[in-house]
């Protein structure tokens, strides 16, 4: 738009493309996501007056103009009089396109939609169009600033992520809670937060239990019950009590900063149909110029009786036609409200470019642990042999496994309790994919699968493959003492996963490193056919090049470390962002903030969506421009099926980009 786009300068950081409506250059969020730029003052019923009020001005002397020329007999409303008055009525929306036009000159892009737009209307001008050169100018300057609007919207859900950072905390010194800014913040301090706020960086919570509303980093609204001890961060409203939470990360490194970052830069990394308009815009509208020229100066070499005025006229219909504002506008808008779409969701794309790609993956796979199950073991089952004393053995386990940082080990210390701090274990080694060895009071003990017990030549007298959950073997002074059996729970939405992506055609196999057993189990629990455990992360990169190898697409779905390969491997790589690891989420191009697997059919879908509707406005853009273009070279459309071709087209497009941001998906 006209007048909106010199507010907006301020977030972008981009030079303006070809066409005046570049709202497609990426949000830029200095002083830490709270430059605002025009979009608060959007928001009251005045600013909206004050934006449309050139508009009206036009408007008003265009109607009165008319009046006179057309059902008002006088004799005063000729020659100069008419033209001033015309004149004057194309000023309040013509002025800043001219100037736009000269600034655009100025920096060497000649042919921008201000100078198509300058010479139409300047050109009705010189030939006594006044009023159609007023309409033009007052109908495309309505459509800019309703594009305006359009693109305000579709960063409203991407600009409110951006807005929940505080940037000052409470903390707690000697006692007395004081306000300091939150990048000031030193790890290990604790925040007060109150009832009703946000917190400002990411934490371990010190109260016994609270309340809090993550849509912020979820979309979901639902309050999350924290306990002490468990993390909670930065963006998440707290409920209705005081909470103490312990600073364990930075303000730049928290999740939300980095959450923010992606958000930032989504806009930067273009699908492909946005960079082919992009420099089709750029060939297309000198090419276009070129022609006008030429409709109007060819035809004195082969028409009898030529009129240079008509022929003009028809030259500047072909200008106005031409404009390719509403491929340049609705294409990015398009995606841009496929990422809002999406943010408002929960899941953050890093780039239209693979919204473009999810919408055409075939193969989804998928980790088991922490993906398709909750990552949260719990221990079953403990078996001990009669010959040995359980209290002591489990005692000895949780000393060795409190070496490791495993997800089984946090499983053993929660169902056996506090360290023995009597328990001196001496030679610890862990064998790496089998365990843990060490020895007390000169006796070995192995605690890890049965493959350790297998490499150390310890006899037992089971079937580990009987045992469908994960197994953990225990060997004391060389002979077999027991096991414990650890389950992690499915997620509630994981089979409604699986039947979504199946109705969506995709094909779904699941990839672990957990025994083969317990990942078939889970797979034959969910309805998924395809599944392979015992996988260390260099099998799982062979198996996706397995299916890479097909020519088929991938979208790998996983949350840790180890994932991390396959996910950079993969067309769309896809972290849970929630319990997911720092390195899956910096390689993953999407991702699922609340590690709903649900939101995995969902992205695809929104791609889908997206993709459609940028294709259809695609085709109307073309369709219809290329038929009114006939029938202006022709001499058989006016300037009122020009503005139509232009503004029109370009308004439809628009609100077609837009039904992204109200649909469900």
């Amino acid at each position: 738009m006209i007048h909106q786009d010199k507010e907006v300068k301020n977030i972008k950081s981009k030079p303006k493309s070809s066409c005046c409506c570049s709202h497609d250059e990426p949000v830029h969020t200095e002083n830490d996501g709270h430059d605002h730029g025009h979009d608060h003052e959007h928001n009251t019923e005045r600013s909206w007056f004050k934006l449309f009020l050139p508009a009206i001005i036009s408007f008003v002397l265009l109607l009165i103009g008319i009046v006179f020329d057309n059902y008002v007999p006088q004799s005063w409303f000729t020659g100069y009089v008419r033209a001033i008055w015309y004149a004057i009525a194309y000023l309040p929306v013509g002025l800043p396109v001219l100037k736009e036009a000269y600034e655009s000159i100025v920096k060497g892009d000649v042919f921008s939609e201000f100078f198509l737009m300058c010479i139409a209307t300047i050109g009705a001008f010189a030939i006594g169009e006044y009023p159609e050169g007023v309409a033009v100018m007052l109908f495309y300057t309505i459509g800019e600033t309703f594009q305006g609007m359009a693109v305000t919207r579709a960063k409203s859900s991407i600009k409110n992520l951006l807005d929940q950072r505080p940037d000052e905390v409470h903390i707690l010194e000697n006692n007395t809670a004081v306000k300091v800014k939150a990048k000031e913040v030193q790890i290990g301090a604790v925040i007060q937060l109150k009832a009703g706020e946000k917190l400002g960086l990411d934490g371990e919570l010190l109260s016994d239990s609270a309340s809090f509303n993550t849509a912020a980093l979820t979309g979901e609204s639902k309050p999350d019950t924290k306990k002490k001890g468990e993390t909670v961060l930065a963006g998440m409203i707290n409920g209705n009590t005081i909470a103490e939470i312990k600073v364990t990360t930075a303000y730049n490194d928290s999740k939300l900063s980095k959450i923010l970052e992606l958000v930032q830069n989504a806009t930067t990394k273009k699908a492909p149909a946005e960079l082919f308009i992009r420099k089709f815009a750029k060939i297309y509208t000198p090419i276009v110029v070129y022609l006008a020229i030429a409709i109007c100066l060819v035809p004195m070499l082969f028409v009898d009786h030529y009129v240079f005025s008509d022929w003009l006229y028809r030259a500047l219909v072909f200008l106005v036609i031409s404009c390719p504002c509403a491929l340049v506008i609705s294409i990015p808008l398009g995606y841009f409200g496929g990422i809002g779409a999406a943010s408002k969701n929960g899941i953050l794309f890093k780039g239209s470019n693979f919204l473009d790609s999810i919408s055409t993956i075939q193969n989804v796979v998928v980790d088991k642990t922490g993906t398709m199950t909750e990552g949260v073991f719990k221990v079953q089952e403990v078996v001990v042999k009669p010959e040995f004393d359980k209290e002591e053995i489990l005692k000895l386990v949780n000393a060795l496994e409190s070496r490791s940082t495993h997800p089984v080990a946090t499983a053993i210390h929660n169902h056996v309790g506090q360290i023995d701090p009597s328990v001196e274990l001496k030679d610890i080694e862990e064998i790496s994919g089998h365990g843990l060895k060490a020895s007390y009071n000169g006796k070995d003990l192995h605690v890890g699968n049965f493959k350790l017990l297998d490499k150390f030549n310890i006899p037992y007298n089971i079937d580990p493959s009987s045992i469908v959950y994960t197994t953990i073997a225990i060997a004391y002074d060389g002979k077999f003492a027991g096991y414990l059996t650890i389950a992690d729970e499915i997620k509630e939405d994981a089979k409604e996963t699986v039947s979504k992506l199946k109705s969506l055609g995709v094909k779904l196999t699941m990839l672990s490193g957990d025994k083969t057993n317990v990942v078939q189990f889970v797979a034959d629990k969910l309805g998924i056919t395809k599944a392979f455990g015992d996988l260390l992360p260099e099998d799982k990169v062979k198996k996706v090049n397995e299916i890479k190898a097909k020519n088929e697409t991938i979208a790998f779905v996983g949350d840790g470390v180890n994932d991390a390969p396959v996910i950079a491997l993969s067309t769309v790589g896809i972290a849970m962002g929630g319990l997911g690891s720092d390195a899956a989420i910096e390689t993953a191009d999407v991702v699922i903030q609340d590690d709903k697997p649900s939101k995995i059919a969902m992205a695809i879908n929104i791609g889908k969506q997206t993709k459609k509707i940028v294709w259809q406005n695609i085709i109307l853009a073309f369709v219809v421009k290329a038929f009114v273009l006939i029938l202006g070279a022709g001499g058989l459309a006016t300037m009122w099926e020009a503005v139509f071709a232009d503004v029109g087209v370009a308004l439809l497009a628009i609100l077609n980009a837009v039904r992204i941001q109200k649909m469900r998906f």
